[in-house]
């Protein structure tokens, strides 16, 4: 080999190694946005079944005082249950447009039956007098707003992940390798208006 050659292919060798090192690394740093966000949900996913657990109580607590009232439980646990069902498929495909509007869908529902609840019970005054049920709501409160911390964290996360995925040459290295676009967990408009717990 001539040392026009041998020097040819250092050259590309160099070019090759260095191009390798720039892919590894915006592959890499795709893979810890997308592990962030991952980790992001998983702390709304503990929240959210934390919620989901306080509910049956919360209907068991107040079914006693409210007879003639069956179709807002039922109705507060049919939402619960459709939500609980919305976070296991997103939770399933963490990011994904459709499974999330399904689970913003399923908690906006569900929201607004607590809401009914809550509103409806205000007639109950031995209710509103219950220990149990003064529990149950503060719990549910406290719940919500660690819920509100934890949805803000993955959004930030998702966010972060979606910019990097996007900006160029990274977006090159994202398409190659399958890394999609995610979607926020946004509230609905009307649940923006915070639900009162309170009696």
């Amino acid at each position: 080999m001539t040392p026009s050659t041998l020097i040819t292919l250092g050259v590309l060798a160099g070019i090759f190694i260095i191009a390798v090192l720039v892919i590894g690394g915006m592959y890499n740093s795709l893979v810890r946005l997308r592990n962030k966000f991952e980790n992001a949900w998983a702390q709304i996913d503990v929240q959210l079944e934390r919620r989901f657990d306080l509910i049956p109580d919360l209907v068991e607590t107040v079914k006693g005082y409210m007879k003639h009232e069956r179709e807002t439980l039922d109705a507060v646990i049919q939402a619960r249950n459709t939500a609980v069902q919305a976070r296991k498929n997103t939770s399933s495909n963490i990011g994904d447009p459709d499974s999330m509007g399904a689970l913003m869908a399923a908690e906006s529902g569900l929201s607004g039956a607590l809401g009914n609840l809550f509103a409806l019970s205000e007639s109950y005054p031995d209710l509103k007098a219950n220990q149990n049920m003064a529990t149950l709501q503060e719990e549910l409160s406290t719940t919500e707003n660690k819920i509100a911390f934890a949805r803000q964290h993955f959004n930030d996360s998702v966010t972060s992940y979606n910019t990097k995925r996007e900006v160029f040459p990274t977006n090159i290295i994202a398409g190659c390798f399958g890394f999609r676009d995610r979607a926020l967990y946004e509230v609905s408009e009307d649940k923006r208006e915070k639900v009162a717990v309170k009696f």
